[in-house]
């Protein structure tokens, strides 16, 4: 059994790697080889393949099968047997992808993996590579032209752009934000081959900028707001507890954001929350199609609310997707009274329960969009906590975890 061969085997076994995240064409793990679209003989099965442990070449016999009903629409990454040879174009093996073939030996009843399977990149190039926007914003608490470019040169994704939105904003200053909406240089690089990681890793703030809207606008849905254990003492822009105050989705706090979820930093910097509504809006963003809004640290897409609701299949509806956080069950007794500060007040509200939801701890998945049909790991800005993510699962080169976003926000 060669490297990648051994690769493809062991990096499953056992150890139940894949959750629910991980939803490509075929996935496997803990032994077995789910294929939920196979054509044979013009009809669609779902099979699955058990593994043979300790066999070299890697040998799998055949499980459970089920026919799908007329009608059903084949799906993108459809596995395949024809002439004793099952083709998968795509297996999710933990974080990678891989294409693999398996040969029928009829003498030993088993399907081998004879041909060393082809592991398959994230490459983003050529998806939104040349990306200009000058929009004049005419808003009152703006007047200043938006500017955004975004460009590929084969390693890496790169914006230049001045900050200033490309819509119609709020009353900056406000009553509860009293800044001043300010041009700046932006300027960000981001890989064009994304690599997703085991862990999550923590962005925000001093640790790290999350993502950029394609606008060139930042992503930062965190916020430097604080209470103390009692309650008694908060500041929405400075550190003075331990619990830390949400921008969204609570009503004991007002941090002033319009109505694009967004609001803006003492130095002038305009910044999202949550879905940049009037960004979604001008690029057309509605229920009847997924919406590429940014792009991650990491180099993975973020598209707007909408997602297939089948993962792999781009013929399925579209759907609002939810995060999967819930509150948390037990209350901890150091927290500032519900009755005072309702749940949903503070970042320490929030737990993520896998499967609860459509998406993962990032707010992302992998499955199919638009761009990418043949799938990648992808995010999401949703209507549910977090609304924006506040973690990666790619790899990043200079981001570290665990830091509170700066005050204020």
């Amino acid at each position: 059994m060669n490297n990648r061969t051994k690769l493809f085997v062991a990096v499953a076994l056992g150890a139940g790697l894949l959750s629910p995240l991980a939803n490509a064409a075929s996935t496997f793990a803990n032994n077995t080889l789910d294929v939920p679209y196979l054509v044979y003989q013009g009809e669609l099965y779902q099979v699955n393949l058990h593994y043979v442990e300790n066999s070299s070449p890697a040998d799998f016999t055949l499980g459970t099968y089920s026919k799908y009903e007329e009608g059903v629409m084949t799906p993108s990454d459809t596995a395949s047997y024809i002439g004793g040879v099952v083709s998968i174009p795509k297996v999710r093996v933990n974080t990678e992808s891989f294409r693999a073939q398996l040969d029928f030996i009829e003498s030993e009843g088993v399907f081998r993996l004879v041909e060393t399977p082809v592991l398959l990149n994230n490459s983003t190039d050529g998806v939104v590579c040349n990306y200009t926007d000058s929009t004049p914003n005419n808003s009152a608490s703006v007047s200043i032209t938006s500017t955004s470019s975004w460009t590929c040169d084969g390693e890496n994704r790169n914006l230049a752009a001045n900050g200033i939105p490309d819509h119609e904003v709020g009353t900056f200053p406000n009553p509860d934000n009293p800044n001043t909406i300010a041009e700046h240089s932006v300027s960000a690089s981001f890989t064009l081959t994304p690599q997703e990681s085991l862990q999550a890793t923590t962005l925000g703030g001093p640790a790290g900028v999350i993502g950029f809207v394609l606008n060139g606008v930042k992503i930062d849905a965190g916020t430097g707001g604080t209470c103390d254990d009692s309650g008694n003492t908060c500041s929405l822009g400075g550190n003075v507890g331990n619990w830390n105050i949400e921008a969204l989705g609570q009503t004991s706090f007002n941090f002033g954001t319009d109505q694009n979820n967004a609001h803006v930093q003492p130095d002038g910097v305009y910044h999202y929350h949550g879905i940049p509504e009037g960004f979604v809006a001008k690029q057309g963003g509605d229920s009847s199609k997924m919406t590429l809004i940014a792009w991650a640290a990491d180099g993975f897409p973020i598209y707007a609310r909408y997602g297939y609701s089948d993962s792999n299949n781009a013929n399925s509806a579209l759907k609002p997707m939810t995060g999967s956080y819930q509150f948390v069950s037990e209350v901890s007794s150091s927290r500032p009274s519900v009755s005072i500060y309702p749940l949903g007040t503070f970042n320490q509200d929030w737990t993520y329960v896998a499967g609860s939801g459509d998406l993962d701890e990032c707010n992302g998945r992998f499955g199919v969009t638009p761009e990418f049909p043949e799938g990648i790991y992808h995010y999401y800005a949703t209507d549910s906590y977090p609304y924006f993510q506040r973690c990666v699962k790619g790899e990043v080169e200079s981001a570290s975890g665990g830091m509170l976003p700066p005050p204020p926000r």
